[in-house]
């Protein structure tokens, strides 16, 4: 629609246009598969030839009653939506009065830049602001800046991820101590042969043979120190 500024009436009917086309069709998690929820409610039913002749803010100059005077036989008014009776009447926003009219005959005609100063013109009367202005339930004005906080707010907080757990020195080349770790902790076997070893020593024993029995041959022969009498006698025996 050209317009700049809506009058409070014609936003009221915009909405209540679109709730009537809403209901005018039947929904997929409706009680019935064909019948529509106004069908069901009401027991009426829309027709294309009827109650689909008029877009929303359509121009229209539509009839009114009149007699053989001089007086004006039609009156200009924008369309807003179906009545739903059997006769196909639309309502319709008259443009001298600003009030919702139904009409049952009418006539589409182009929109002049007349019809759109006088819908300012009843804008203006009811101090309406420019544009389409929301609100929140306690009537304060929405922004695009609202919608940015909100976006914001339900934007998930980052978590850290979980620190791995460091690998034993003794085992940095063959990555099989974490493995064993994680083992341990389901099962509990390492923390129980560690118990076993403190309250027997054996683990201290096995270790302590393991240091005194690994030694090198070669380097136990050099270590020995002989006296001098020792070396006259293998000279005598040569």
């Amino acid at each position: 629609m050209p317009f700049e500024i809506y009058p409070p009436q014609l936003i009221v009917e915009m909405v209540y246009n679109c709730v009537f086309w809403l209901n005018s069709f039947p929904h997929k998690i409706s009680i019935h598969a064909t019948m529509s929820p106004r069908a069901i409610m009401t027991g009426k039913r829309i027709t294309y030839d009827k109650h689909c002749k008029l877009e929303f803010g359509t121009y229209v100059q539509t009839h009114k009653k009149h007699n053989n005077s001089m007086d004006s036989r039609t009156s200009g008014a924008i369309a807003l939506r179906p009545s739903g009776n059997e006769q196909g009447g639309h309502y319709f926003l008259s443009l001298h009065t600003g009030k919702r009219i139904l009409r049952n005959n009418w006539m589409v005609l182009p929109m002049p830049n007349d019809v759109v100063d006088a819908v300012h013109r009843l804008a203006a009367a009811s101090k309406q602001a420019r544009g389409i202005t929301f609100t929140d339930k306690n009537g304060n004005v929405l922004t695009d800046d609202d919608d940015e906080d909100e976006a914001e707010e339900d934007e998930p907080i980052p978590v850290a991820q979980d620190v791995p757990i460091e690998n034993d020195t003794h085992n940095m080349n063959d990555g099989t101590h974490y493995i064993q770790r994680k083992d341990d902790g389901i099962t509990g076997v390492h923390d129980k042969q560690q118990e076993n070893d403190m309250i027997t020593g054996l683990h201290e024993d096995e270790q302590d043979n393991n240091n005194t029995s690994i030694h090198d041959p070669e380097n136990t022969h050099n270590n020995e120190q002989t006296t001098p009498e020792e070396e006259s006698d293998e000279v005598k025996n040569m």
